[in-house]
């Protein structure tokens, strides 16, 4: 695949007139629109938010949390004074038990609305604190893996889901890959416009690359690696039809869906998700003594300290000093 080599056997046919920018375009990606009763003062923070090219899911978000507060006093939030939103804050954390990341979330938003929209520099948004607890995530043995994959009888949700752990994509990375982001150099995948508008090069296994020739010859779409199908897409027209005629990528929800049925038929750990596929690759692939830079950079990731997480889960590691704790024993003292 890619621009200068993609599958055998793709006509002309197949090429799309005026290929698109690669921008996701899965279902609650657009950028987030501006509702009826929005005051004055979240308009035009909406329109800065566009300006500043935020992620579509983080201007959602941000939005999302000054409504709640809008919705509370009635009012348009531009009106409050800083103890009023410390008041709001407060209430998010204790009347509703936000955990850590939410009350990050709503923080930022706050800071987002108040400081960069209307210049209002408040000390609040430096003095609230919502630290998370380190835990570390949950990874998957190889055998757990396997019987993951022979849980999942539906062959759309196996290959997006072997890509994942192939390759240690996002979920979104995954179903938004395009044909063109499969490089037969390599061969490799193109992740663009990924978590912080970063793209990068992953090395893709040879046998997961003869994988997804199979599948895409079974659809042919011009387009995406994994079409979506839509409501209903067992009756009436075949599947494989339903696949060819797709008009936006699979979604990211039905693909968690088949995993968790496929979690609770292989009998794997509670907590189980899609992201784990990640987590178990980058666990892997330190097991086998691949460089942890190497594997940063595979995984996106701005920091190595990120990354470095995957040296507390990796067996290879532990074994290892094991032995060497084993050789720090000491003398036994001689007995009286």
């Amino acid at each position: 695949m890619g621009t200068t080599g993609r599958w055998a056997n793709v006509g002309a046919e197949t090429r799309l007139a005026g290929m698109s920018s690669h921008k996701s375009t899965k279902k609650g990606n657009a950028a987030p629109a501006v509702l009826p009763t929005d005051p004055e003062s979240l308009v035009r923070f909406a329109e800065l938010l566009k300006l500043r090219s935020l992620a579509a899911s983080t201007q959602e978000e941000y939005l999302r949390y000054v409504r709640k507060l809008a919705a509370r006093v009635k009012q348009d939030p531009a009106g409050l004074d800083e103890a009023q939103v410390r008041e709001h804050l407060l209430h998010l954390k204790v009347e509703h038990a936000y955990s850590p990341s939410s009350m990050r979330s709503a923080v930022a938003a706050m800071r987002a609305y108040y400081g960069l929209h209307l210049g209002r520099d408040w000390q609040l948004f430096d003095l609230v604190r919502s630290p998370s607890a380190m835990k570390l995530p949950l990874v998957l043995t190889r055998p757990e893996v396997a019987r993951l994959f022979a849980a999942i009888r539906e062959l759309r949700f196996l290959m997006v889901l072997r890509l994942m752990y192939a390759c240690g994509l996002r979920i979104s990375e995954a179903v938004n890959l395009e044909v063109t982001d499969i490089k037969r150099d390599g061969p490799r995948v193109h992740i663009r416009d990924a978590k912080g508008r970063k793209e990068r090069l992953v090395p893709l296994p040879q046998w997961s690359y003869e994988e997804l020739k199979v599948w895409w010859k079974t659809h042919r779409h011009p387009k995406w690696v994994f079409p979506g199908v839509g409501r209903g897409w067992r009756d009436g027209a075949s599947a494989v039809a339903k696949l060819a005629q797709a008009v936006e990528p699979m979604g990211v929800g039905s693909v968690q869906h088949c995993l968790r049925l496929a979690v609770v038929t292989a009998q794997l750990p509670k907590g189980t998700c899609t992201h784990t596929l990640r987590h178990s690759y980058a666990t892997h692939l330190l097991d086998a003594g691949v460089s942890i830079r190497l594997i940063s950079a595979y995984l996106g990731h701005v920091s190595l300290d990120t990354t470095l997480i995957y040296a507390h889960l990796t067996l290879a590691n532990e074994a290892g000093a094991r032995v060497v704790l084993e050789q720090l024993r000491p003398p036994t003292p001689p007995t009286a």
